[in-house]
């Protein structure tokens, strides 16, 4: 199997996404979306390899002009401003709801953990400075532009930062910033398309999609996997923005419920079987670390718009028909259905941790039973009950500590 290096990526806030009037609507939008979906669906096909360094330098790039922006603004901040708030005028539904995208989809990274070199090691370090870079992108330059430009919250509408980049660095640090959002974009849309063309190769190889989906380029990407997913970036592109980020939470929402209830089930069904990252916590500590992220996802559901949740509800009602009519296909032999020989024999290896625990559970019945017959046995010799002898050919032991005993003495 090709490994990889890990390469975590992040989401751009709202007010950092670009503004081309141009590119706005009609024929041009669509030719727009038509020619980048092409483009970055091809680095994609080419391989994990490109993909994970195209990601670094858009990386570099997307955060450079904002580390440039906060060097420019130091003289102007003002930090009273960062504590003005005006909580009655918040849109609590788009706020959550962009605040909820653009800190989610951590559980992405799974998809890949079996192409990502030594995982053990790798998960959790690039988990923990990814949280930590990715926190850093979003306050530092909300911290600058909140700070060093006079507060109007009715300008901050999307692509804002742009304006604010003219106001502190001049059209240059504007140009610099529009393009570092299209960048991030971008970066955003290889690693989103990269973990769910493998989820779907992970579900194919594992015999619940059809065999097909299973089937490597030469670059040893999932080709049909990449095709789907670009094909739905295609038909929700008539979708506005917010209504994207609306529509793709809800649906990750519902995707997320069950992933805890996959991952505690897992936890508990299949604890000996072969993983390369295991979550160092017990099944009750799984549970309760779920709790919190349900509650957020019940708050966005809750505050979802009619059109955002009648789409994601029909998306879900196609999920739910699709499960049956697959297992009717893999039964009447429609299509091929198969586990891959390379992956981990779950029932095996949930056989032999049953029979590890029952050896283990024996083994300590029997020593407890020891540990108890032999005060009873004591007993019995006490009361009489039972008669207990040493026999006169064996040399008395008693004896011979007396008389080493009495040697050292002398």
């Amino acid at each position: 199997m090709v490994r990889h290096k890990l390469v975590v990526r992040s989401k751009p806030c709202a007010a950092n996404q670009t503004r081309i009037p141009a590119l706005g609507s009609g024929l041009p939008r669509v030719a727009a979306i038509l020619v980048l979906t092409l483009m970055l669906t091809y680095l994609n096909y080419r391989g994990l390899t490109i993909v994970g360094w195209a990601a670094v330098a858009m990386g570099v790039f997307s955060i450079l002009p904002f580390a440039v922006m906060g060097l420019i603004s130091i003289p102007q901040l003002e930090p009273s401003r960062w504590l003005v708030m005006d909580l009655g005028n918040v849109n609590w539904n788009l706020y959550l709801n962009t605040l909820f995208w653009n800190l989610n989809y951590w559980d992405s990274i799974s998809t890949l953990a079996g192409e990502v070199e030594n995982p053990n090691q790798t998960l959790p370090k690039a988990l923990y400075y990814g949280v930590i870079l990715v926190a850093l992108s979003y306050i530092f330059p909300l911290l600058t532009g909140t700070g060093a430009i006079p507060l109007e919250r009715e300008l901050w509408t999307d692509g804002y930062f742009s304006d604010v980049a003219k106001a502190l660095g001049g059209a240059w640090l504007r140009w610099w910033v529009q393009a570092a959002a299209a960048t991030s974009n971008m970066g955003m849309f290889l690693a989103e398309m990269s973990s769910d063309s493998f989820q779907l190769l992970g579900m194919a190889e594992r015999g619940m999609l059809p065999e097909f989906f299973a089937k490597r380029s030469r670059y040893g990407t999932p080709l049909l996997g990449i095709l789907f997913s670009a094909s739905g970036v295609v038909l929700l592109s008539w979708l506005s923005f917010q209504e994207i980020v609306a529509a793709e939470n809800l649906l990750y929402c519902f995707g997320m419920i069950l992933e805890f209830i996959a991952f505690v089930r897992m936890r508990m069904k299949h604890p000996a079987a072969s993983r390369p990252y295991k979550i160092p916590i017990g099944t009750v500590g799984s549970i309760l670390m779920c709790v919190p992220p349900t509650l957020l996802i019940c708050a966005v559901v809750a505050l979802s718009s009619l059109k955002v949740a009648a789409v994601s509800f029909v998306i879900l009602i196609i999920g739910f028909v699709m499960h049956p009519c697959l297992n009717h296909m893999d039964r009447k032999k429609i299509l091929k259905f198969s586990i891959s020989s390379d992956l981990p024999d779950l029932q095996q290896e949930t056989r032999e941790c049953q029979e590890t625990l029952i050896l283990a559970a024996v083994s300590f019945v029997i020593l407890i039973i020891g540990f108890v017959m032999h005060p009873c046995l004591n007993h019995m010799d006490r009361k009489k009950i039972l008669k207990f002898s040493i026999s006169s050919d064996l040399p008395d032991l008693q004896q011979e500590t007396r008389e080493c005993q009495e040697t050292l003495i002398r």
